[in-house]
């Protein structure tokens, strides 16, 4: 009995000394960190208005209006529901994928303007991989231009710089594209708007 006891003795110690380490003092210190030195992004990269949190800068969000460009289609729980992140996991041979980027595509067309025929792009008609994603293609941003500006009574060079202003980078330079914040530039539109008015 007295050799069991002598050997689980070290396995209780490494077990509590290893839950307070890695289970309260890291946590403990990583949140510290984040919190001096990165507090906006440790605490989501909140949009506020007038005090008033309207969105984050990182998760997307739906935006229906015509004087609003419009953010790409989402497959997490009722659309941008960030506790039910996810893509629809449908191949790309699947019917009823093929279906619904079919009617997302006319529904695109219609709405902004386009020929039956005409181009649409891949994140205008399908959902990332995480449902979430706060950015569209300046491709895609392009083409909802001249409906925004439009809606808007804006010029359409005006747009065009507003997008251009709010296109992220690829992220260390080289990996994925650069991407349109919606909100940031919905955000900024609609200053533009206040500001003509």
């Amino acid at each position: 009995m007295r050799s069991f006891i002598r050997q689980l003795r070290p396995a209780l110690i490494s077990v509590v000394f290893f839950t307070v380490l890695l289970g309260v003092a890291y946590p403990l210190v990583a949140t510290a960190i984040g919190q001096v030195l990165f507090h906006d992004k440790a605490n989501g990269s909140l949009v506020r208005r007038d005090g008033v949190v309207v969105g984050s800068e990182l998760i997307g969000q739906t935006f229906v209006a015509p004087e609003y460009f419009h953010s790409r289609p989402s497959a997490a729980g009722a659309g941008y529901d960030g506790s039910a992140s996810s893509g629809s996991n449908y191949g790309p041979q699947n019917p009823d994928f093929l279906a619904a980027v079919a009617e997302r595509a006319a529904a695109y067309r219609e709405e902004n303007g386009l020929a039956a025929d005409a181009e649409v792009p891949v994140d205008a008609v399908t959902a990332s991989g995480s449902g979430l994603d706060p950015h569209i293609s300046i491709a895609n941003a392009r083409l909802q231009a001249p409906r925004v500006a439009e809606a808007r009574g804006l010029e359409l060079s005006v747009v065009l710089v507003a997008i251009g202003k709010h296109t992220d980078d690829r992220v260390l330079g080289v990996l994925g594209e650069p991407g349109v914040n919606v909100l940031m530039l919905n955000l900024a539109l609609d200053d533009l708007s206040a500001g003509a008015s």
